[in-house]
């Protein structure tokens, strides 16, 4: 986690005292389905920062096409968590706005055993204000001031509350003041190149209340069942990884969802089991989320995905970076062994996450293994401009044959998507 200086308005609002965010009030759940996109000047300016050739000046003829959501714009944490709270009902609207045709959870349980969209069930001290509320004084470690060269820290999790204490919480951008002596200074770290703009008090969903949302929007469902972050069964009790795994399956029987509107997705190569043994018909589109070069090397993934496929798996998301290498002779991007093996298997792919990290200028000098700005690495170190993004997108979809890319700020992936023709 980078340190960022906290913004001088944050610091006067925590030197009086002031809470930092406001108190919850009720917020419209977009009962409505969006028609109209607006992609907003992003892809534009991202489109006039390209290097001249054909990709720039196919996507430039397309500045005053009419646009359409799509499925290949898959959101990441609602699809607009550049500017928006994430796993928030403003994130997710957005997101909408920007034409993602399928819409993210993160599922995490509560204490109660509800399930609400975070994307780390020990991530509440970073993406809300608990630590300068009450609630607080629940968290599995709660706000320790920065004292003797000692970050300030806390870990607030999901299963230390109740879902209608959850549900009283702001959402806000995800970072922290790791130099803060008060908890309301704590949640001032939004990096630079995102804003707070919108952050005022983003509204945080119970998983059932995104089922009902996002299926009035008319979108696609991708929940992603997340690691439990204590030891199960939870409390000792009959609640197992198993059921868990089933709840998920339940809430979307139970609202009549149809199945092929569900892309259920985790990196726990267990739930995905779970699912095909179990829920065949709910497994047929679940997502094997893969990070396993990691820690094995990409040689280690590639051998991996017979594994999966033998298993029953139809679709694999591996992070950007195993999708593509550098031409050794020419420096192009090109696709990776990954990438090749996975299409010879018959496994269709999914990536994640376009658009997680800052300018491109910012990542060369912050790609250090381990952090967000790492999955770029291999594409951005072959470049410097911000408009060559597309290049990266060009490849996944045109020569790797990617079904979707996960984005934080779905207008980018939308564009591509419509003006290349890859819509569905």
């Amino acid at each position: 986690m980078l340190i960022h200086h906290v913004p001088v308005v944050a610091a006067l609002l925590a030197a009086t005292g002031v809470a930092a965010l406001p108190k919850k009030t009720q917020q419209s759940m977009g009962k409505h389905r969006v028609t109209s996109i607006e992609l907003g000047p992003r892809p534009y300016y991202l489109v006039d920062n390209m290097e001249e050739g054909w990709l720039k000046d196919r996507l430039d003829s397309c500045a005053e096409t009419a646009m359409r959501p799509t499925k290949f714009s898959i959101s990441h944490r609602g699809g607009a968590c550049l500017q928006f709270p994430e796993e928030t009902v403003e994130s997710i609207m957005a997101g909408t706005r920007m034409g993602a045709g399928i819409q993210e959870c993160d599922v995490a349980f509560t204490k109660d055993r509800q399930f609400v969209c975070r994307h780390d069930q020990c991530d509440l001290h970073t993406t809300t204000n608990i630590v300068a509320t009450e609630l607080g004084a629940k968290c599995t470690k709660p706000f320790a001031p920065a004292a003797n060269g000692t970050a300030a820290s806390a870990k607030c999790c999901t299963s230390d509350l109740t879902l209608a204490e959850f549900k009283t919480l702001c959402g806000k951008m995800d970072g922290f003041n790791a130099s803060a002596t008060t908890p309301e200074a704590f949640l001032h770290g939004t990096p630079g190149w995102r804003t707070d703009l919108y952050a005022t008090c983003g509204t945080v969903l119970a998983h059932k209340e995104f089922i009902a949302l996002v299926d009035g929007l008319g979108l696609d469902f991708t929940p992603e069942l997340k690691a439990p972050a204590v030891p199960m069964p939870f409390e000792g009790g009959d609640y197992t990884f198993e059921a868990y795994a089933q709840q998920l399956v339940d809430e979307y029987r139970g609202a009549g969802i149809d199945f092929a509107r569900v892309y259920p997705q985790s990196f726990q190569f267990a739930a995905v089991q779970y699912w095909l043994r179990r829920e065949p018909e709910f497994a047929r589109q679940a997502v094997l989320l893969d990070e396993s070069g990691d820690k094995g090397g990409l040689e280690a993934a590639v051998a991996n995905l017979t594994l999966y496929k033998d298993a029953g798996v139809n679709i694999v998301a591996p992070p950007l970076p195993y999708l593509v290498a550098l031409d050794g002779k020419t420096g192009e991007i090109v696709p990776s062994s990954y990438a090749r093996e996975a299409k010879r298997l018959g496994l269709k792919i999914i990536t994640w996450s376009l658009e997680r990290s800052g300018p491109i200028a910012a990542i060369h000098k912050a790609g250090q293994k381990g952090s967000p700005d790492y999955y770029y690495s291999t594409f951005f170190n072959a470049t410097t401009r911000d408009g060559d993004i597309y290049k990266l997108v060009d490849v996944l979809a045109r020569q790797v044959g990617v079904m979707g890319i996960f984005s934080d700020w779905s207008a980018t992936v939308t564009y591509y998507a419509n003006c290349m023709g890859f819509l569905s």
